[in-house]
């Protein structure tokens, strides 16, 4: 038997090798036209649903190879693929792909480079490591704080919070990564109404508990009220506690007091983590560095590369303070793995994945390429055209704008004069719908207080003055049509 299926395997291997040999000259033109076409593409094809019903298909008994399945692969993906790396999608916070990027992303996946450990990829770790040092050059991160690339902001979140947790049962003399939370008391949470809802998220995962976050209520002048921080903190009666700070919020690009709430906590026992996913790329310029100051002060701090810094997905990042509560938080070890002492750094042992694809070079390459001052240039292009939009709002009868606009994100709505609030919100809800469906923009709506909006938020390199002045007269005309 073992005979006959090395036999059977055979051809299947030849096979394998023969696509292998030309995989890339298969790909070559159609990868070149989808990276030459971004700016082009629409940035929803309409009638993607219709075009995606010819894969409720049952699993084939004989495969039909590589070549064919890539080929409806890639007409799958122009008939019904989101162009997220092209200029016109201002949804979530959604960044694009520097060429340098690019170009790594397609490396690190030729050569199926993996990170768990040194040994499993030397260069892809070493490159990792180096990248991280290099961002935390760029922001301003204490070079004392300790990295790890994740796959986005939530997971970066999950690995300054898991670090926060074990910190908080070490304060309270427990391991809690060894006997877990039950029967302790509830781990004290205190942030504001910009938390985001990947900290929810995480939250909930690390057991901690969505109910167990204290959300201060904001002051009269809209900000967060420090007075009634303080008095949250001083409630606690000495007791641990969690501090999230919101570093950018993704409705109107508000922060909060970062400064001022580390300042605050500094004087409590609590551990500080910045949600920095977005904005903390306004450290980069100086014309919004203010909105971060302080940061620095932070125990853990998040912050995602496919945002702001133009790199494909998923790539986020988690720097903690202290490595040993990384180490004790995620401890993975046994008879086959390296040594928890050994030399060689082993980056799965620190963080939630141990499956880690090469997320440095993608990182390593673009920081390599552009520096500090290309992506500079990124951010202040982005803050630029935020703030052109801006002012086009202001000046295209129909449209309203919400808020200020502090950085990357513009709120607004559409508003034809003659409804009332409740009817402005069914129609601008009704718009946002209208608007993905045409597919030429992508951008959706939100709640800003209780008011719906439009959030589009700029983080792509790509993204033109044209772009944007576009998007005002689409929205204006389909609201016409709706109204």
């Amino acid at each position: 038997m073992p005979n006959q299926t090395a036999h059977q395997a055979a051809p299947l291997a030849d096979q394998l090798r023969r696509e292998a040999s030309t995989l890339v000259h298969d790909l070559a033109d159609a990868l070149a036209v989808a990276i030459a076409q971004a700016d082009e593409r629409p940035a929803l094809p309409p009638g993607a649903d219709a075009a995606l019903a010819v894969l409720d298909e049952p699993l084939p008994d004989r495969g039909e190879g590589a070549r064919q399945a890539l080929e409806q692969l890639l007409d799958l993906q122009a008939r019904a693929g989101t162009n997220t790396a092209g200029p016109r999608c201002y949804h979530f916070v959604i960044g694009g792909n520097t060429p340098a990027a690019h170009g790594a992303d397609l490396v690190a996946a030729a050569f199926d480079v993996l990170t768990y450990t040194w040994v499993t990829s030397p260069v892809g770790v070493r490159m990792e490591l180096q990248a991280l040092e290099w961002l935390k050059q760029l922001l301003g991160i204490p070079a004392g704080m300790h990295g790890l690339m994740v796959t986005g902001a939530t997971m970066a979140n999950f690995v300054g919070m898991a670090a926060a947790r074990q910190w908080w049962g070490e304060e309270l003399g427990f391991d809690v990564s060894e006997t877990g939370l039950a029967g302790q008391p509830p781990m004290p949470v205190i942030s504001t109404g910009f938390l985001h809802a990947a900290s929810r998220k995480v939250l909930s995962l690390l057991g901690v508990g969505r109910a167990n976050i204290t959300q201060v209520p904001d002051g009269p002048d809209g900000g967060v009220d420090l007075d009634a921080f303080t008095r949250a903190l001083e409630q606690l009666g000495g007791a641990p506690a969690l501090v999230v700070v919101n570093a950018g919020e993704v409705n109107a690009g508000h922060f909060d007091p970062v400064a001022a709430m580390i300042d605050i906590a500094r004087r409590h026992r609590c551990w500080v983590h910045v949600d920095g996913a977005f904005g903390l790329f306004a450290a980069l310029s100086p014309r919004t560095a203010h909105l971060v100051a302080g940061f620095e002060g932070a125990d853990s701090i998040t912050v995602d590369g496919h945002k702001w810094l133009n790199v494909p997905y998923d790539s986020g990042y988690a720097f903690v303070r202290d490595h040993g509560l990384m180490a004790r938080a995620f401890r993975y070890s046994a008879d086959y793995l390296p040594d928890e002492d050994d030399p060689r750094p082993t980056l799965g042992a620190i963080g939630p994945e141990s499956s880690r694809r090469g997320r440095g070079f993608a990182v390593w390459a673009t920081l390599k390429a552009y520096g500090r001052d290309g992506h500079r240039q990124i951010v202040e292009h982005c803050l630029d055209i935020a703030q052109h939009f801006a002012r086009v709002v202001d000046h295209t009868p129909g449209l309203e704008r919400m808020a200020d606009v502090p950085l990357n994100i513009v709120a607004f709505r559409y508003n034809p004069g003659g409804l009332d609030e409740a009817e402005l919100d069914a129609l601008n809800q009704r718009l946002g719908e209208a608007v993905i469906e045409a597919g030429e923009f992508l951008v959706g709506t939100s709640k800003l207080g209780e008011r719906t909006i439009f959030r589009p938020a700029f983080s792509n390199w790509r993204t033109r003055r044209e772009d944007v002045e576009a998007l005002a007269g689409h929205i204006v005309r389909l609201g016409q049509g709706l109204n």
